[in-house]
């Protein structure tokens, strides 16, 4: 299972940056290739929401959940449906600021996407975790 991992400091409050992150509707603002977020239901542990991903061309639709929610500490969603990932992050207050970690474990739909597109796949989801915390950044120092 490949592993992403990323660390970035914001400036901005941890509870203004957790509480965009806690809302799966923001995705489609911070991650790169979420084309639809819906059908979002509860919130805490146990949130519950179905996406729409491109990866290398190929639409993918899923379904994530939240597994562990501690608020301005960590926040934990799990995909079964779609990409099989976790996601894990953490925020830690730091000097007004936030230090924010996010630790990424999926697989790579191969039989969707093919075993030469997985080497692709791979380097994008790099470059995509980069743009994705850029992104996040950005939101909440703007």
């Amino acid at each position: 299972m490949p592993k992403i991992e990323r660390r970035t400091t914001i400036n901005a409050p941890v509870e203004k940056v957790f509480n965009y992150i806690d809302d799966p509707m923001n995705n489609l603002e911070w991650l790169p290739s979420v084309l639809e977020v819906h059908d979002v239901t509860g919130s805490g542990v146990g949130t519950h929401w179905r996406w729409v991903y491109k990866m290398v061309g190929v639409r993918i639709a899923g379904e994530s959940t939240t597994t562990e929610h501690i608020p301005n500490e960590r926040l934990v969603t799990k995909s079964k449906v779609g990409i099989t990932s976790n996601w894990i992050f953490t925020f830690e207050p730091h000097d007004g600021g936030t230090k924010l970690e996010l630790n990424i474990e999926y697989t790579i739909p191969v039989p969707v996407l093919g075993k030469l597109a997985e080497k692709l796949v791979l380097g994008r989801n790099e470059r995509e975790a980069d743009l994705a915390m850029a992104n996040i950044k950005d939101k909440m120092e703007g």
